[in-house]
């Protein structure tokens, strides 16, 4: 076997292994970005990154893709539903506040 192809399969092997475990186990990467001038903090960012699978992810109790509606479509139809039903108590509010006014 040519010793370039060996070096690149040994690679990639590594490369899946590491790939694995990080998924497995998940990784965090956190920072913080600064910007003062004069001692007077301008802004301030906070940056924090988790990287690991969904079976992973769920073990540790996140899952906000699951109610991301442009993640989840089952999310979209749930926001939906709830936007209907208070525009539906909106709309029979208004009824009711013209019938009292017909009324009286």
């Amino acid at each position: 076997m040519d010793r370039q192809k060996v070096g690149t399969m040994s690679q990639t092997t590594n490369l899946a292994d590491i790939l694995e475990r990080v998924l497995d186990k998940g990784i965090v990467i956190a920072g913080d970005i600064r910007v003062q001038l004069a001692d007077v903090e301008l802004l301030n960012i906070k940056i924090r990154l988790l990287i690991a699978s969904v079976e992973k992810a769920k073990e540790i109790g996140i899952s906000w893709w699951e109610h991301d509606s442009y993640l989840s479509p089952k999310a979209k139809e749930f926001e939906l539903s709830k936007e209907n039903t208070k525009l539906v108590k909106r709309i029979e509010s208004l009824e009711d506040k013209l019938k009292v006014k017909r009324g009286k």
